[in-house]
């Protein structure tokens, strides 16, 4: 009987990898890439084929104050400025749509 469970140990393991590969792939689609900084997701988000509006983009890219943890023991975390430092075009959206954001 263990023969058995050690033999297709393997085979649940590497189906487990796949999944984890397949699930945490990087599209445009999943949000905020690691160490992207705001205007490059938030033009990431807004040029695919989904054509994301600014609220939604902005919201996608937006970082919080307790650093996006789901389980944070601090229940007050607040969205961060959007850094959109040598971006007038996003600015202006950002302005429209009443985003706070750093200059």
């Amino acid at each position: 009987m263990k023969l058995k469970l050690v033999e297709k140990l393997p085979v649940r393991l590497g189906l487990l990898a796949c999944g984890l590969v397949v699930l945490g792939a990087c599209t445009p689609e999943i949000g905020r890439k690691p160490f992207q900084n705001d205007v490059k997701c938030l033009r990431e988000q807004m040029g695919t084929a989904m054509q994301l509006s600014f609220p939604i983009a902005a919201n996608t890219c937006q970082r919080m104050s307790d650093h996006n943890i789901v389980f944070a023991e601090n229940k007050h975390s607040h969205p961060l400025p959007l850094n959109l430092r040598g971006a007038p075009d996003l600015q202006k959206l950002a302005d429209q749509y009443d985003y706070s954001y750093t200059r």
